[in-house]
């Protein structure tokens, strides 16, 4: 039986009874505008100032539904600018590639909210038993999928790299602000700035008195307030893991403030007939192989859903089932190979399945 520990548990208040992650199709969330009501002293519009901007490897989309918030709006995507020149892998004078640089030879100090990334990703990494693992990019690095010299490293390759997946090999000085990795590891922050970085959009837009928005970091979705437009709150629709964009099996009424959503049909390689895509495993170094086509996890903050997303499509239908079950507060829809949808305990009475093609399999 899959265990959850001190930090997942630690951000909600009582353990669910137990009962009883990521594919081969993204699973997208759509957010369909179906509101709610609003504050009455606030002033609301129902069509938002949007901005849509190409970083963090993805389409970043920002969405205000108030007026005059063009401030708040540039703030939000110089913030943004800014935490993908502090925390990529590939930019020359960044934090994370100081880091790699440096690996053996000396600790690195980082600006504060680096720190604060890699130190929650070592406490999450903890609480998934190493099944999330920020030190992955040993492996990531040879495969390279999603780059344009992707390629499929040898056996003898991947089997030299996994010595050098461990998050326990990162240390941490709180005072100082620095940062010391072994020689040989990699830091690959992917999983889990997404869903760090929306997070804080949304208390950037809070401080700015920004009650009603949508926060959309290209699989990792923040809403905030309630839609502008009718009585019956933001629905999230869930992609169709074997169709284009915007085609769902069905529905979940937005009781939740974050929507990670994590999958392999939009980064793979393909070698000789065969789709390998970016979700490896760290105990192999290999893609992720289980019967999960799609995971969709809700939950109060974004970060907690980068870190679940992965650990859930690792674990696998069953046990990801087990192991979402046990948080208080977070709930998750799994789409497995035979076009079968899986609910947590939290979904069985809200979620609405649209799409013939599929069938409940724990209703």
């Amino acid at each position: 039986m899959a265990t959850v520990s001190s930090y997942f548990l630690g951000k909600v208040k009582s353990v669910k009874k137990i009962a009883s992650l990521l594919f081969v199709g993204l699973l997208m969330v759509l957010l369909v505008a179906c509101g709610g009501k609003q504050n009455e002293s606030l002033s609301v519009v129902k069509t938002p100032l949007t901005r849509s901007e190409s970083l963090l490897h993805t389409v970043v989309q920002l969405s205000i539904y108030h007026e005059n918030q063009e401030e708040a709006m540039d703030e939000a995507v110089s913030y943004i600018k800014e935490m993908e020149s502090l925390l990529s892998t590939n930019l020359e004078g960044a934090d994370v590639y100081r880091i790699n640089q440096a690996a053996g030879k000396e600790a690195v100090k980082v600006d504060e909210r680096t720190f604060e990334v890699i130190e929650t990703a070592i406490d999450m990494s903890k609480e998934s038993q190493g099944l999330f693992d920020i030190s992955i990019g040993a492996v990531s690095n040879l495969w390279k999928i999603g780059d344009e010299d992707a390629r499929k490293p040898s056996d003898e390759e991947i089997k030299a790299a996994l010595p050098f997946i461990n998050y326990k090999d990162i240390t941490l000085d709180k005072e100082k602000k620095t940062v010391f990795i072994k020689e040989g590891m990699t830091l690959e922050l992917g999983a889990i700035s997404k869903g760090y970085i929306a997070d804080k959009v949304r208390e950037l837009f809070a401080s700015k008195g920004i009650t009603t928005a949508i926060i959309n970091l290209g699989g990792n979705v923040v809403v905030m307030g309630d839609s502008p437009t009718t009585q019956n709150g933001w629905n999230v629709g869930v992609q169709d893991p074997d169709q284009v964009r915007g085609a769902t099996v069905g529905s979940v009424p937005g009781t939740h403030d974050s929507v990670v959503t994590s999958g392999i049909y939009e980064r793979y390689l393909e070698v000789d007939g065969v789709k390998y895509h970016h979700i490896l495993d760290p105990k192999t170094g290999y893609p992720v192989e289980n019967d999960i086509s799609g995971v969709t996890v809700f939950s109060k903050t974004s970060i907690q859903g980068d870190a679940l997303s992965t650990t859930l499509f690792l674990l696998g239908v069953e046990k990801g089932l087990d192991f979402i079950n046990q948080i208080d507060s977070v709930e998750a829809v799994f789409i497995d190979k035979e076009q079968g949808v899986h609910l947590s305990d939290g979904l069985k009475e809200s979620f609405e399945l649209t799409n013939e093609e599929y069938h409940l399999v724990n209703e």
